[in-house]
C-alpha cells in the first residue's frame, strides 16, 4: 500500500512540476536542477532525455568534475509536450536522481 501511495505521490509531484497546459500536445517548458551521483557521471543521462523522450534540452549550467568523490549537477530547461516531460521526469526518477525544480520560469532567479 505504501508503494502505491508513493507512486501516486511521485506522479502528482512530476506533473505539478509541469506548467499548466490545456492540451496534451501543447508545448511547455520547465527548469530543473538534476543532481548526478558519481555512479552516473559517465552515463548518457541528458542524451536519453533527447533521444528516448523527444525533449529539447538546454543546459544552462553544469557542475561536473570527473575526479570528484561527490555528485555533479545540471541546471536544465526541458521543452516538450506535457506527456514528453512527464515521461522524461519518470525516467530521471527511475534512476533515483535528486531533482529540484521551479514550475514558473518567469521572472526571478529560478533556483534558491
Amino acid at each position: 500500500m505504501a508503494a502505491r501511495n508513493n507512486q501516486k505521490t511521485n506522479s502528482h509531484t512530476r506533473l505539478s512540476m509541469v506548467s499548466s497546459a490545456y492540451e496534451k500536445s501543447q508545448v511547455t517548458q520547465i527548469r530543473l536542477r538534476i543532481h548526478i551521483p558519481k555512479s552516473y557521471l559517465q552515463a548518457p543521462v541528458i542524451s536519453q532525455l533527447i533521444s528516448a523522450y523527444g525533449l529539447v534540452v538546454n543546459i544552462t549550467k553544469a557542475m561536473l568534475q570527473p575526479n570528484t568523490d561527490g555528485e555533479g549537477c545540471f541546471d536544465i530547461e526541458l521543452r516538450g509536450t506535457v506527456a514528453q516531460i512527464s515521461n522524461g521526469l519518470a525516467y530521471l526518477e527511475s534512476l533515483n536522481l535528486r531533482i529540484v525544480g521551479k514550475p514558473n520560469a518567469d521572472g526571478d532567479s529560478w533556483f534558491y
